[in-house]
């Protein structure tokens, strides 16, 4: 028993080898290039606008952040692809990608590392969101424990954005055609839970079918969280759609290998 512990335990460190220094690399491109700070700069930029300006904040009357959150998917669908967009398809695009898959590393911590560096830079951005979270204690008593719970799984709803970029650009070879199926896809995955779209489902395929849909969108699973109600589905939904799409990643980025 203790000998297959052992085993087990070994098989996950040689499984993710490689994780801190890819993490490492990957930090090191992201703060070296323009990258993360014109990512970080333009998402605070337009989640600003959107909040204050679309969103009408001043004009709801309420000492919350809902016009904040709201936001959060739909910015995400394109600024996140754009971050990862270049996770695998540079090391296509540099020539490196079977220099890196050729070391003594195991491939889900490659993966992982890329896919930390990634969620990392987007978790750093969102910190800077902070300032918005005091402005609103400033104007009035606000919840600030479903604040909080709502940060969390808009932290944990943005690594699934990421998880489908990191895929996508392990599937092709250029970043763009890596950036436009990422917004797609993350697009079809946001989309699906409004209220037209299932309307239209549910006048085609049934309400049932319908039920699914909206069961996969993010926006249904990020809607309790945005209520400020811990709902263990959604947590569960976001940690298997990123479990799902990291796995993909390394399957596709794993044909090199073979």
């Amino acid at each position: 028993m203790m000998a297959a512990a052992a085993r087990f335990q070994q098989s996950l460190a040689d499984a993710l080898s490689g994780f801190s220094a890819v993490y490492r690399r990957e930090m090191v491109a992201y703060l070296t290039t323009p990258l993360a700070y014109v990512f970080v700069a333009a998402f605070l930029l337009a989640l600003g606008v959107f909040t204050w300006e679309v969103g009408d904040f001043f004009n709801t009357g309420r000492a919350d952040l809902s016009p904040f959150f709201a936001w959060h998917p739909w910015l995400f669908v394109v600024f996140l692809p754009a971050l990862a967009m270049r996770l695998w398809a540079d090391e296509r695009a540099n020539g490196t990608e079977e220099l890196l898959l050729s070391l003594p590393m195991g491939l889900p911590g490659i993966i992982l590392g890329k896919l930390a560096a990634a969620w990392t830079v987007t978790l750093a951005a969102l910190v800077l969101t902070l300032p918005m979270w005091l402005t609103v204690n400033y104007l009035g008593p606000a919840d600030n424990a479903a604040i909080a719970l709502t940060y969390i799984v808009s932290a944990l709803m943005a690594g699934g954005y990421i998880a489908v970029g990191l895929a996508i650009s392990a599937l092709t070879r250029s970043q763009v055609s890596a950036f436009v199926l990422s917004v797609v896809i993350a697009f079809l995955f946001t989309a699906a839970g409004l209220p037209v779209v299932l309307s239209g489902v549910a006048d085609t395929f049934g309400t049932e079918f319908a039920d699914g849909v909206a069961r996969l969108s993010f926006l249904t699973q990020f809607e309790a969280a945005q209520r400020g109600v811990i709902e263990w589905r959604s947590i569960l939904y976001f940690t298997a759609f990123i479990g799902v799409w990291t796995a993909l990643a390394a399957l596709w980025a794993s044909r090199t290998r073979g």
